[in-house]
C-alpha cells in the first residue's frame, strides 16, 4: 500500500478545505516518538508565501485532517503537524498484508516502457571488476521496475565493431586453421597474442586491416569468423552472469553492429534538423554550455561512439516505444551522454516526452582509496573475485552451524554473491566505495548477511510455532507499532527507489527494518509459555510479514536469502 500517500491525501485534502493550494505535500518519518509517527513541516513555507502565520495556518489544517487511520494530530513549535497513526488500523492493514501474495502492492495501471541499458562488456576481454557496478545496478532497477508492473527491456550494449575486430578474427582464422582454440580459454591472452603479432608482423598488420574494411562490407567469410569470436567472448560473459545471479541473457545483447545500418539515416536526420556543422571536415554538433563538440562522423566516413549512441536512442524511442530509458554507465561518461541526450531531443530523434537519463555511478576503491585492482597493479577479473568472495563466505560460516560440506558450499555462493552486490547497492551510486571484504561479510552492521541472517532466524521461530494462524494483528507496544509503519511503508521505499534509480535506498530501509525486527525479537517473547495465544499469533504475524518483506526487498537486490544460518 502506498502508506505515505495515504496522509499525503488527507493533507491535501485539509488545506482545500481551508482554501489553500500547497505546491507540494510530503510527510516525513517522525525524528523522536514522542513528535508521533510522521511529522509535515511545509506549513512554513505556504504561510510565507501568502504572508500569515504558519501556527494559525497548522491549526486550521490539524482541525480538519480526519480519518481512522489517525489517532492524533498535534501543532508543535511554529507549525509543525505531528501525525500519530491509530493502532487498530496500523493491525488491520498489518493483518492484511499477512493474508496477501504480493505484500498488497498496487502493480501500475498504466504501465511504461522503460530500457535499461546495462552491463557493457568488451567483447575482446573478460569481464572485469570495472564491469561490476553496472551490472548489478542496472539489474537491480530492472527487477525493481518489473515488480511494480512496469515493461522493462533490458538492453545489453556491447562493442563489437571497432577496428580492433580486424586484428582479432584475423588472428582467430589463424586459430582456426591449427585447429585449437585453447587461446580463447583466456581472452586476455587471446588479446596479447593477436595486438603482438599485428605490431611485430607487416603482413598479419595489412590482412586485419583489410579485414575491418570486409566485416563493414559483409563479406561472408569474415563475418563468420567475427561471429564465432563475439559469441566466444559472450560464452564468458555469461558465465560471469549466471555465477552473479543477474538477469541478463544473450537475447538482451544489442551490439553496436546491430544499429550499423541505421547510422547514414541517423546523420540524415541531423543533417535536416539544421543541428550538423562541418569541422577539419568532420561532421559535429555543437552543443550549449559546451567547448567539446559531439563528432558523430570522421572526415572519412567512419561513425564513432556518439553516432551509435544515437542510433540506439532512435530504435529504443521508434521500435521499442520506450518511455524512459537509463543508462547505467559511470560517471565520467556524463558529459557524453548530456550532449547525446540533448542532440537526441533537439533532432527529433527521440520524442520529446521520453525520459533520458543517465544513471551515473562512482567507482570501486580499495582500502587506500585508489581504484581496485591486483597486487601487481593489473585488473581483476571478475569471474576471480566472484570465487573469492564463495571461498571467503564460507569461512564466515563454517563455524555457526553443524553444515554438511555441500551445505556450507551451497550457503557460501548465496552469502559470497549477495555480500559483494549488497555492499555495492547500499552505497548511493554515485559515490566511490571501499571494497571491504571483512565488513561486507560481517554479520553486524548494514550487510546482505545480517538481512539473511535475521531471515533465517524468523524462519526457525516459524518452524517452531506449534498453532494455527488464524485472526489479527493486534499492536500492544510501541516497539511492535513502529514495526508495523515500517512493513506498512515498504510500497512507498520502493516506488521512491525507482522514481529515483537509487538501490541503496531499498538498502537503508532493509536495515532499518531488521534493525527493528530485532528489538521487537528481543522485547517481544513470541513462543514462550506465559504469551496469550492471540498476542503469540499476532506477533508471529508481524513476524511472518516481516520476512516476507525481506526476502522481497533483497530479491529485488538480486540476492537469496537462507533458511538457516
Amino acid at each position: 500500500m502506498k502508506f505515505k500517500s495515504l496522509i499525503n491525501d488527507k493533507l491535501q485534502a485539509a488545506f482545500c478545505k481551508i482554501g489553500i493550494t500547497p505546491d507540494m505535500i510530503a510527510v516525513s518519518d517522525a525524528s523522536k516518538p514522542e513528535f508521533g509517527d510522521f511529522q509535515y513541516n511545509g506549513v512554513m513555507a505556504v504561510a510565507k508565501k501568502l504572508g500569515r502565520n504558519p501556527r494559525d495556518i497548522a491549526l486550521l489544517l490539524a482541525d480538519n485532517i480526519h480519518g481512522d487511520m489517525i489517532s492524533k494530530i498535534e501543532v508543535a513549535g511554529p507549525g509543525f503537524i505531528n501525525i500519530h497513526i491509530d493502532k487498530e488500523w496500523l493491525g488491520s492493514k498489518v493483518t492484511e498484508l499477512f493474508n496477501s501474495k504480493d505484500l498488497t502492492i498496487e502493480k501500475n495501471q498504466n504501465p511504461k516502457t522503460i530500457v535499461v541499458d546495462y552491463s557493457g562488456p568488451n567483447m575482446a576481454k573478460e569481464m572485469h571488476v570495472g564491469h561490476l557496478r553496472s551490472t548489478i545496478i542496472g539489474d537491480s532497477l530492472a527487477n525493481l521496475f518489473e515488480f511494480l508492473g512496469e515493461r522493462v527491456i533490458r538492453q545489453n550494449h556491447i562493442g563489437d565493431w571497432g577496428t580492433q575486430f580486424g586484428m582479432l578474427i584475423a588472428y582467430l582464422e589463424e586459430v582456426h586453421q591449427n585447429s585449437s582454440f585453447d587461446e580463447l580459454k583466456n581472452l586476455e591472452d587471446f588479446y596479447k597474442l593477436a595486438k603482438k603479432k599485428f605490431d611485430d608482423n607487416l603482413d598479419f598488420a595489412k590482412k586485419a586491416r583489410e579485414y575491418v574494411v570486409k566485416i563493414q562490407s559483409g563479406d561472408k567469410h569474415c563475418l563468420e569468423l567475427w561471429k564465432k569470436f563475439i559469441d566466444i567472448s559472450l560464452s564468458h560473459c555469461d558465465e560471469v552472469y549466471k555465477k552473479l545471479g543477474v538477469t541478463l541473457t544473450k537475447e538482451d545483447v544489442r551490439a553496436e553492429s546491430f544499429y550499423n545500418d541505421m547510422l547514414p539515416s541517423v546523420i540524415e536526420k541531423l543533417e535536416l534538423s539544421g543541428l550538423l556543422q562541418i569541422s577539419d571536415g568532420a561532421k559535429c554538433i555543437f552543443l550549449p554550455n559546451s567547448e567539446v563538440p559531439l563528432i558523430v562522423q570522421k572526415s572519412d566516413g567512419g561513425y564513432l561512439y556518439a553516432s551509435t549512441d544515437l542510433a540506439a536512442i532512435k530504435y529504443r524511442n521508434d521500435v521499442l516505444k520506450a518511455d524512459r530509458i537509463c543508462y547505467v554507465v559511470d560517471a565520467r561518461q556524463s558529459e557524453h551522454f548530456a550532449g547525446v541526450f540533448w542532440t537526441a531531443k533537439e533532432s527529433g530523434l527521440c520524442n520529446s516526452d521520453v525520459v533520458l537519463e543517465h544513471i551515473a555511478f562512482g567507482t570501486m576503491m580499495d582500502k587506500s582509496g585508489k581504484p581496485f585492482k591486483t597486487r601487481d597493479g593489473g585488473t581483476v577479473k571478475l569471474i576471480d573475485l566472484l570465487d573469492e568472495a564463495v571461498i571467503r563466505a564460507e569461512g564466515a560460516i563454517k563455524d555457526r552451524a553443524n553444515f554438511s560440506n555441500d551445505e556450507a558450499l551451497s550457503l557460501a555462493k548465496i552469502i559470497g554473491i549477495g555480500a559483494v552486490k549488497y555492499s555495492d547497492l547500499s552505497i548511493n551510486r554515485e559515490s566511490n566505495y571501499i571494497f571491504d571484504w571483512d565488513k561486507m561479510l560481517s554479520f553486524d552492521g548494514n550487510t546482505s548477511l545480517y538481512m539473511q541472517y535475521a531471515y533465517a532466524r524468523i524462519q526457525s521461530i516459524l518452524k517452531k510455532f506449534d498453532g494455527e494462524i488464524f485472526g489479527s494483528v493486534e499492536l500492544g507496544s510501541d516497539i511492535e507499532h513502529k514495526l508495523a509503519i515500517m512493513l506498512l511503508s515498504f510500497e512507498d521505499i520502493l516506488r521512491r527507489a525507482a522514481n529515483d534509480a537509487t538501490p541503496h535506498t531499498i538498502t537503508s530501509y532493509l536495515y532499518d527494518l531488521v534493525t527493528i525486527f530485532m528489538r521487537f525479537y528481543e522485547q517481544s517473547p513470541i513462543l514462550r509459555d506465559d504469551v496469550p495465544y492471540n498476542v503469540k499469533v499476532s506477533r508471529i504475524m508481524l513476524s511472518t510479514v516481516a520476512a516476507r518483506t525481506i526476502k522481497k526487498g533483497l530479491e529485488i537486490l538480486g540476492i537469496e536469502v537462507v533458511d538457516r544460518l
